[in-house]
Parts: C-alpha cells; structure tokens; sequence
C-alpha cells in the first residue's frame, strides 16, 4: 500500500516555524527517526519512509501555499496513488490550539492552500489533518497572526500535539480512516 501525506506550508526561512507551516514540521518530525531526509524534487521536497509495511510518500509543497494542487495532482499522477490514499495536514484556526481532527472530505473553511487543492484535483473527498491554532488576533489581522510564530505557551505544548499528529498518520495508514477517526479524533 501507497500513500500520499502532504503537510501544508511555504518555502523559505522567512515562514519557518510559523503556524502556517505546521503542515511542513509535523513531516519533519516523522522523517526525524528514519534514515531518510527531505530533498527537493519537482513541486515539493519529497522524503519515502517505510511504516509497518506501507510505502509513505511524504511531501512538503514548494509552490507556495496558495497552490499547493499543482504538487499535490503531480505527486498522486508520479507515484500511482489513488485519492483515497491522500492525507492533507494543514493550519486551522477554527479550532482551538492543538487540537487534531481528521476527517475524510469536508469544505476548505476559507483555508487556501484546500481551495487550490480540491480546484486543481476537482474534489473534496480527501483526507485531511486539521491542526488547531486558534483564533487569537484582532480583527484584520489574521495573516499576520498566521503568518507569525508560536508564542511562549504555544511551544511548549507544541513537541507533543506534533508527536500526537503523527500517531494520526501512521494510524491513518495502517487501520485506516475510520478506525483513525474514533479512537484519535479529540485527543
């Protein structure tokens, strides 16, 4: 079994530890004990891990978050994978900080980087991780509060809601969204 995981993100140091970006660390935490490393490659920086069996493709999109579909649509069509095999991670700010929701379709809550992707692959039906980070800005100021770090508390906290998203993963690839969604939605 193949499947595809793609953390959401912008290139560059300037959007390095961002809450935008937590699509990009929590792959970076899931190569971390392996004995691979992201290089880059068409669309994305590109790492294969092995898991219980199942081949993970994991990319981190370089075209920019905005169109994230073109990486996406290439990377499904290069490597065989079907939809259902697709696993999106991505900000959300509807949700409070850290918290992890899977679900298997769904709209894209005004979060471009989804717009791009269900307009390039024509549909909703994926999988996405949602990870919360809040809403605590002042009106007019989302893409700062976005764009901008971690505070204090945030990181903190921050090692274990990572670690906790790749139980997401792997649990995601080996029982399955579903199962995936009962036992770890809420946790």
């Amino acid at each position: 079994m193949k499947y595809l995981i793609v953390g959401l993100g912008n290139p560059g140091i300037k959007y390095a530890q961002t809450r935008h970006n937590i699509g990009f660390d929590i792959l970076d935490e899931l190569v971390k004990d392996s004995r691979t490393s992201f290089n880059t490659e068409r669309h994305a920086d590109y790492a294969e891990i092995k898991f219980k069996g199942r081949k993970l493709v994991l990319i981190k999109p370089n075209t920019f978050m905005n169109l994230s579909g073109k990486a996406v649509q290439y990377w499904l069509q290069k490597e065989k994978i079907a939809v259902s095999n697709l696993l999106v991670i991505n900000d959300d700010l509807a949700l409070p900080f850290g918290t992890l929701r899977l679900k298997g379709k769904g709209s894209a809550g005004g979060h471009n980087g989804l717009k791009d992707i269900e307009a390039v692959l024509k549909t909703s039906l994926y999988s996405r991780l949602r990870f919360g980070i809040g809403s605590d800005y002042t009106r007019g100021r989302q893409a700062d509060f976005v764009l901008g770090p971690w505070s204090k508390q945030e990181q903190l906290a921050l090692p274990e809601r990572i670690t906790q998203a790749t139980r997401f993963i792997e649990s995601f690839t080996t029982s399955g969204l579903n199962m995936t969604m009962s036992a770890l939605n809420g946790k």
